[in-house]
């Protein structure tokens, strides 16, 4: 008999529960308040919508000097039938360390028989198998230091939100543009823009933990790459992470009717050599007033 996606969801409740009671310290098991209850009302009454997939992060020591690496978890409605979505990254690993450590996680989850859960055997193996790159990242970081970089490349990317409000929401965007070194800017309001440049990893890990654990109407609109055999400080477009906030058309009373004047926002594009952004962000092309 077929599984059914309302079973796989029970199992993967019954796996959190396990998980939690494994990491019960504050920090270690970072799960989005609203995920749990949103699958429990699923369950209740599945012919609604299904909920957001489940998401989770679990902080994990490693080695006697405790280094620091986190697995990321996305599930699929259909996990344990189908594969989890799995990614560990740590501060310590250089990114061709944590590719291989990743290839390496993706193979061993593989062999396992298909069906069955896996999180807590993915938790086991990355703690058991992460120290040989955590040492090899520490030499390799020694060695390069006495090496000269040839070349270097600037990432770009051009996200798009339907809007963008919270104060915690762009807090978190504001203090991870600035842990990964990232410069451009967040558009506040309706709609909301943001622009990150610098190292295409630090980009793309922006732009996982912005979405985490499920912004929606949120996509990255365009990605634009560069090389240099200089610093890639060279080339970017923007000096800092700017907080971006022109004045709203409208005054309705309502948080959400407040639109940003686009025109001033087209001028700033154009004063930053990326004019041709507006068209790619709205599907018009921008066109600045007389006056």
């Amino acid at each position: 008999m077929a599984v059914t996606v309302k079973e796989c969801l029970e199992l993967q409740l019954l796996e959190v529960e396990m998980l939690l009671s494994m990491f019960p310290k504050r920090g270690e098991f970072s799960l989005d308040e609203d995920a749990v209850p949103s699958i429990q009302r699923y369950l209740r009454n599945a012919d609604g919508a299904l909920p957001p997939q489940l998401e989770y992060r679990i902080a994990l020591d490693v080695g006697e000097a405790k280094a620091k690496v986190e697995l990321q978890v996305l599930l699929p409605h259909m996990y344990p039938q189908v594969a989890p979505q799995l990614f560990a990254r740590s501060d310590a690993l250089h990114r061709q360390q944590q590719l291989q450590l990743n290839t390496r996680l993706a193979s061993h989850i593989s062999s396992l028989d298909s069906g069955d859960l896996c999180v807590c055997e993915a938790v086991q193996w990355v703690k058991d198998n992460s120290l040989p790159f955590l040492e090899n990242s520490k030499t390799s970081s020694e060695c390069a230091s006495k090496e000269v970089r040839v070349k270097e490349m600037l990432h770009r990317m051009w996200i798009y939100s339907h809007h963008i409000y919270r104060q915690e929401l762009r807090k978190k965007i504001f203090d991870c543009a600035k842990k990964l070194n990232l410069t451009g800017f967040c558009l506040t309001g309706k709609p909301g823009v943001i622009c990150v440049e610098g190292l295409r990893e630090n980009c793309e890990e922006f732009w996982r933990d912005i979405r985490y654990p499920n912004w929606k109407h949120i996509s990255c609109k365009h990605v634009e790459n560069m090389e240099t055999e200089g610093s890639i400080d060279n080339l970017r477009l923007f000096q800092g992470f700017e907080d971006l906030q022109f004045q709203a058309h409208g005054d309705y009373g309502l948080r959400n009717d407040y639109h940003m004047d686009l025109g001033q926002f087209l001028e700033f594009l154009k004063q930053h050599q990326s004019g041709h952004i507006f068209q790619i962000l709205f599907g018009v092309e921008g066109k600045l007033s007389d006056n």
